[in-house]
């Protein structure tokens, strides 16, 4: 009986990688300085979800500051109690793909699943439809009605739509009581407020939770400890004491801390940081069971490297040789916008010093070059409305400097030297 308990409780290796992944992601601890708004949001929406109460409340802070996070958070948590995972409903909005209330009212049906119950009906307006539907959610008995969450992502968009009928007849649900519905905003406008028309400012509850906190590099090393280390249920027991310990000895070495200092300088936000650990964490195998400062150096190195530089090691020499051209006209003319004939011209300078004919290629196909630079977006047109014009005398800027180009002309594998050499001198 001991010996198979002691092999349960040893899991392989593989399996304990495996189980590091699935515990890390999505994130299960919040910050410190989010813990209040957390508690708080938790008993609202529980006040909804167990008690019939509607409310309504707006997330607002920076792009990356944690509002989704701390919702689904809060969501989880909320779901572990049997009567609310029984009886609340849950409807996700985003102001980006529901672009107006007619379409956003059949999201809703659908997220409801009831279009059966609507069928072919038609109602006069915006009200009598949610109203029709609200009800339709009454149980057996028809004395209550289950609750409603509606999640309002990009919420200021939302306050655009005409009349601001959505919002309007939401905020009026949840003040009158017609039904038990709490309705969660998440936005990054801080001047929301000033958005909502008279009507629908009077119907909303003014709650606001702001997620505005700046963290200190403290702070975000603690988040980056407490984010990569397992918690007490991991199944076995001896790889959760080594792991966790290499996580601590990982956060007091003093290239991490650089490093992590090089990022929490860059942005603080939480997406680019659980990227960084993502990328950390994908270089754990069987024979490297845990993360060495090397592979935070590696993923960090991943993370900022340039992605429009990395694009020009695939050109061909013909289009390396048209940026090289590009950045001279830039060089010359101070940032002026520039025309294919232009770069042409250019080109037609450099080959004249050279002898080789492998530079020599035909208009059409250095027009169909130049052409894929700009599917590429490494040139872009200066006026997208001057489409009528010849494509030679389109006017066209470069949207790489010359530090990209350098980068990317040490790193191109086999590029002749006197390409370089054109590069690098201070003329065309």
């Amino acid at each position: 009986m001991s010996k198979r308990k002691v092999k349960d409780d040893h899991l392989p290796v593989g399996e304990c990688i495996t189980q590091v992944c699935i515990c890390q992601f999505p994130p299960s601890n919040l910050p410190l300085w989010v813990l209040y708004f957390f508690r708080h949001l938790l008993e609202l929406l529980k006040r909804t979800a167990v008690h019939g109460e509607s409310n309504s409340v707006l997330i607002v802070g920076p792009r990356g500051a944690g509002k989704t996070m701390l919702l689904k958070c809060v969501l989880r948590d909320l779901l572990e109690e049997k009567e609310a995972q029984k009886n609340l409903l849950q409807v996700h909005l985003n102001g980006l793909l529901q672009t107006d209330d007619r379409i956003a009212l059949k999201e809703i049906t659908r997220q409801l699943h009831l279009e059966n119950v609507v069928g072919d009906k038609v109602f006069g307006s915006f009200a009598e439809n949610l109203a029709f539907l609200l009800e339709a959610l009454k149980k057996g008995d028809r004395s209550s009605s289950r609750p409603v969450l509606f999640v309002l992502d990009e919420f200021d968009l939302f306050a655009h739509h005409k009349n601001q009928t959505l919002l309007y007849n939401l905020f009026d649900v949840s003040q009158s009581a017609q039904a038990p519905v709490a309705v969660v905003g998440i936005t990054c406008r801080l001047d929301v407020l000033e958005l909502l028309e008279k009507r629908v400012k009077s119907r909303f509850s003014h709650r606001q939770i702001h997620l505005l906190s700046n963290p200190t590099f403290p702070q975000y090393l603690e988040r980056v400890r407490t984010q990569l280390s397992l918690p007490d249920r991991f199944p076995d027991q001896e790889f959760c004491q080594d792991w966790n310990d290499g996580v601590e000895t990982l956060c007091e070495d003093k290239s991490v801390q650089d490093v992590l200092q090089k990022h929490f300088n860059s942005s603080k936000d939480f997406r680019s940081l659980h990227m960084l650990l993502m990328l950390c964490l994908s270089r754990v195998s069987v024979s490297r069971p845990a993360i060495r400062p090397a592979d935070l150096l590696e993923a960090s190195r991943l993370c900022f490297t340039d992605s429009k530089a990395n694009m020009l090691h695939g050109l061909s020499i013909l289009e390396l040789c048209l940026i090289i051209a590009m950045k001279h006209l830039n060089d010359v003319y101070e940032g002026e916008p520039f025309n294919l004939q232009m770069v042409h011209n250019e080109f037609k300078k450099f080959l004249q010093r050279k002898s080789n004919s492998m530079y020599n290629f035909e208009q059409p196909v250095i027009m169909k070059a130049f052409e894929h630079l700009q599917q590429l977006e490494l040139i872009r047109p200066v006026d997208s409305t001057a489409a009528k014009t010849q494509r030679e005398y389109q006017l066209m800027r470069l949207m790489l400097d010359h530090s990209q180009i350098m980068e990317a002309l040490q790193k191109y594998p086999q590029c002749p030297t006197d390409v370089k050499q054109w590069a690098m001198s201070a003329f065309g």
